[in-house]
């Protein structure tokens, strides 16, 4: 083996430190001692020419680099966990083992389900673990990207570009809508009820072009809390079709017509997992 060539158990390291987030607890984790740990580290460091780590009485948290590097690491470590099972291939009751999800909420709630379920009747073996990530920021394509999942439910005509490298196609387009209290006269006049997620590049243009929408005077951080707040007449929103296919009663749903905004959700995986068969099933399980 190459001098400067990163080992799998050194790999493992370095996950465990970032999950645990220090060098003592992640030696407890992996059976190793804090020395030991410490050695991996700073053998790792020198392999690749790089601080990884910065150390201090607040533990141990990854630099730039050491971000990119464990990124790496859990993704190499993941294709190694799945060699066995694509090695082999499906056993009589078909493929076994967990398939980590990442999903924003209304897009869990909505489209997961369904896939799961057609999943399970064929792959009764495989463990789905679905994590709710909200899509600001890298959202669940960030977590593909850092190793945390193998794929991710995500936006694909956001602000925030992709991250470089990874495999996406669209699933659906949802059509947003406005929503107000059930029986008021002038929904429009209403003020705006609103969230951190809800405004992208795919609602941007169109939203600068509605003289009639006016700022946003209640902010909240989840879908399922505006339409409650809706419901309770504080105001109106426009909203997406995932996060109103379970809209409580006492409100109007009122579609924005051929112009209004529209967003693509769809799938995210790596290159490496994209040919893997239970990302492969739960693909398949997604588009039926």
């Amino acid at each position: 083996m190459p001098q400067n060539e990163i080992t799998f158990p050194e790999l493992r390291v370095l996950a465990a430190v970032d999950a645990v987030g220090s060098f003592t607890a992640a030696g407890a984790r992996l059976g190793l001692t804090q020395s030991a740990v410490s050695h991996a580290v700073r053998t790792c460091e020198r392999k690749l020419g790089a601080v990884l780590f910065d150390r201090g009485r607040h533990g141990a948290r990854p630099t730039e680099a050491g971000t990119r590097a464990v990124a790496r690491a859990r993704r190499i470590l993941r294709l190694l966990e799945t060699m066995g099972a694509e090695t082999r291939g499906p056993g009589p009751e078909g493929l076994s083992g967990p398939l980590r999800i990442a999903a924003f909420r209304s897009a869990a709630a909505q489209l997961l389900p369904g896939a799961l379920a057609r999943l399970a009747a064929r792959h009764p073996g495989l463990a789905p673990e679905v994590r709710i990530v909200r899509e600001i920021g890298r959202g669940t394509a960030g977590e593909v990207a850092d190793g945390r999942a193998d794929l991710g439910i995500a936006t694909l005509d956001g602000t925030q570009p992709l991250p470089p490298g990874l495999v996406a196609a669209p699933l659906i387009t949802e059509p947003y809508s406005l929503v107000h209290p059930a029986g008021h006269p002038a929904p429009r006049s209403l003020p705006l009820v609103d969230w951190a997620e809800n405004c992208g590049s795919y609602t941007r243009d169109w939203w600068a072009g509605q003289d009639w929408i006016p700022p946003a005077t209640i902010n909240a951080e989840d879908d399922s809390v505006v339409l409650s707040m809706v419901a309770q007449g504080l105001g109106m929103a426009i909203m997406p079709s995932l996060a109103l296919a379970m809209a409580p009663a006492g409100v109007t749903v009122v579609d924005l017509g051929p112009t209004g905004p529209r967003r693509s959700v769809g799938y995210v995986t790596t290159p490496e997992l994209a040919g893997s068969a239970a990302v492969r099933e739960l693909i398949r399980a997604l588009r039926a």
